[in-house]
């Protein structure tokens, strides 16, 4: 990169931290570090829950799949996330937004506990908890091979640098700074994005035409709506998947509509992500399915990206891409640090130190700043060993995406009425179900890649809804709390 680059990359660095700043002087309890006080706008709760759906990773790993196999990126991954998010936008989003208002919740887990009980939130919430690790650890990975590939940083001082700047104003900011984060990353990003979408088909030679003839100087196959291993069944995975990582089985997305002042304004949030989805990666993504025309033979398809865009990008906008995706990653790993905080300070902490509850405002604001701290702290050491997890992709895909789907499922249908027989059993036997299917996976089968992924969750739903339709167990205060949950106050 060009000094210039350096010094707007930099500058944003001291952008981010005065962003925690501001969100200090807004914070005065946990309920403000954690939820902004249930007063975040739908147009912003709507940015911020797109932007924070793919961070860094997506310009590393996903880049690399949109070099080597093309348009099936956008099928499986970006129109999959659009049409599951349908369900997410009329069923479950406003249902968030009626739990804090009606329970004065603060973290997505801290209502499992009326729902199920406190050994099924305590289970859930560790195991959330463990997940996430890996999921963060996965996105230091990745901005840490972006700074390396822009400027040459080596990946350890990458990771370091991020991990650090993310720390400290998340930390002070609380959620206030995250989402303010992300819409500054997305503006930032609309910019890049657009001018590098010109400057490749300016480059192509064949205008804006050459949106759909550049496909014939690629392989046939980038041009296929799937293209294997990401065939159709894979993207119905995971589409199922992404229903309810997007729901809020992914806490951090969750958080999003739980500090929406109501059902009605995380419908409208819910609306706009899924209309983001649907749009914007196509955009995006267009200098990515390109990249095999400029850039032949790569031997890390990894870093297409970042080359191509020093390759197109004039100086100071490179700076200013890479401060986008730097954001991206540190919005999103901000959001799961102040997520999990919020599980571990409302629903883990509580129950080992008996004390907690006893706690004013200040002392429960101090803990939730120092489990926000030690969490990101441990993300970081998880970074520095993505290579013994399957780098970047492997803890995305392979790690995350098939965990994630065992907790998600009785997080997410123990919102819908239309499972209230479903009871803390089936809750505890879906999870243990689905995780012992991943590891058995992982053991000792060698299956494809749609297998691999959607297995776990498979074996969850059919288990949690399978007591349920034979047990038919309901507990009274479920039910009530389930139906008060219809309608906004």
């Amino acid at each position: 990169m060009a000094q210039i680059d350096y010094i707007i990359l930099f500058a944003y660095f001291f952008v981010l931290l005065s962003m925690g700043v501001w969100g200090y002087m807004r914070i005065k309890s946990s309920a403000d570090f954690y939820t902004a006080g249930g007063k975040l706008p739908w147009w912003l709760s709507g940015i911020s829950h797109h932007v924070s759906g793919y961070s860094g990773a997506v310009f590393v790993a996903y880049a690399a799949i949109a070099y080597t196999h093309g348009f099936t990126l956008y099928i499986w991954w970006a129109l999959s996330i659009s049409i599951a998010m349908v369900g997410t936008t009329f069923i479950i989003a406003p249902r968030w937004a009626r739990l804090r208002s009606k329970l004065k919740i603060q973290s997505p887990t801290e209502y499992l506990a009326l729902r199920y009980n406190l050994p099924t939130q305590q289970v859930m919430a560790w195991s959330g908890v463990i997940i996430k690790i890996f999921d963060v650890g996965a996105k230091w990975a990745a901005i840490g091979i972006l700074l390396n590939a822009f400027t040459g940083l080596s990946f350890t001082h990458g990771i370091l640098l991020a991990g650090t700047v993310s720390m400290i104003y998340i930390t002070i900011g609380g959620l206030w700074a995250d989402v303010i984060n992300d819409l500054a990353s997305f503006i930032i990003q609309f910019v890049a994005g657009i001018t590098l979408l010109v400057m490749v088909l300016l480059k192509l030679g064949d205008g804006v035409s050459g949106i759909f003839t550049m496909w014939d100087r690629l392989p046939e196959s980038h041009a296929q709506p799937f293209n294997s291993p990401y065939t159709l069944g894979f993207a119905i995975a995971y589409m199922v998947i992404a229903f309810f990582s997007y729901s809020g089985g992914t806490w951090h997305l969750a958080t999003r509509f739980i500090s929406s002042p109501s059902g009605s304004e995380a419908k409208k949030a819910a609306t706009l992500s899924m209309l983001m989805y649907l749009i914007w990666p196509l955009v995006l993504f267009f200098p990515m399915f390109a990249a095999p025309i400029f850039l032949k033979d790569l031997a890390d398809p990894t870093q297409s990206y970042a080359l191509i865009a020093m390759e197109f990008l004039p100086h100071g906008l490179v700076g200013l891409l890479l401060a986008s995706m730097f954001g991206n990653t540190l919005a999103m790993t901000a959001a799961d640090a102040n997520t999990i905080s919020a599980v571990i300070t409302r629903d883990i902490l509580p129950i080992l130190y008996k004390k907690m509850s006893l706690f004013n405002d200040k002392k429960m604001l101090l803990i939730a700043r120092i489990t926000t701290f030690a969490f990101v702290l441990v993300t970081i050491i998880i970074a520095f060993q993505s290579k013994h997890f399957g780098g970047v992709f492997g803890l995305i895909i392979s790690w995350f995406a098939a965990l994630v789907g065992p907790t998600a499922v009785p997080m997410i249908l123990g919102l819908l009425p239309a499972f209230k027989y479903s009871d803390s059993k089936a809750a505890l036997l879906s999870i243990f179900g689905g995780l012992l299917t991943f590891i058995l996976l992982k053991s000792f089968a060698t299956v494809s890649l749609a297998v691999d992924v959607s297995l776990p969750i498979i074996v969850s739903m059919i288990i949690y809804v399978g007591w349920g339709l034979i047990f038919r167990n309901v507990k009274p205060e479920a039910e009530n709390m389930l139906k008060a949950l219809n309608e906004d106050e």
